[in-house]
């Protein structure tokens, strides 16, 4: 797993490491029961903070996704579908409400933006 830090992106590390390590877990590309690096590990690659990676960590361990054993590491959680989808739904809804502000701040309507998403859909071949 490679984990990208983009310092332009306008969000905050911690949360982009935590986004792509479910992304790696959705995926597959983690597997149930794999081991992730180690917080410094992690920390020293990225050339970035402990507390970043710390955070991030915290964060997958609270919403489920890894667990933290004591003196061993932090291993990925066994995929809850339950839970996954409810992540998912979460992050469909903060895309949507960031897609309406973005709607009423240039003034597109309602119909415009329903649009929009059939667009996006069907080039995505989401039907």
């Amino acid at each position: 797993m490679k984990i990208i830090i983009l310092n332009t992106a306008g969000i905050p590390i911690y949360e982009q490491i935590k986004e792509q390590i479910k992304t790696a877990i959705y995926s597959g590309e983690l597997a149930e029961g794999e081991m992730l690096p180690s917080i410094r590990q992690l920390a020293r690659d990225l050339k970035i903070s402990v507390i970043t990676t710390t955070r991030a960590y915290n964060d997958l361990e609270q919403e489920g996704f890894i667990a933290n054993v004591q003196g061993k590491g932090c291993f990925v959680k066994p995929k809850n579908n339950e839970l996954i989808r409810e992540q998912a739904l979460r992050d469909i809804e903060n895309g949507f409400a960031s897609a309406i502000t973005a709607a009423k701040n240039a003034q597109i309507s309602k119909n415009e933006l329903y649009n929009i998403f059939e667009v996006i859909a069907k080039e995505e071949a989401y039907e």
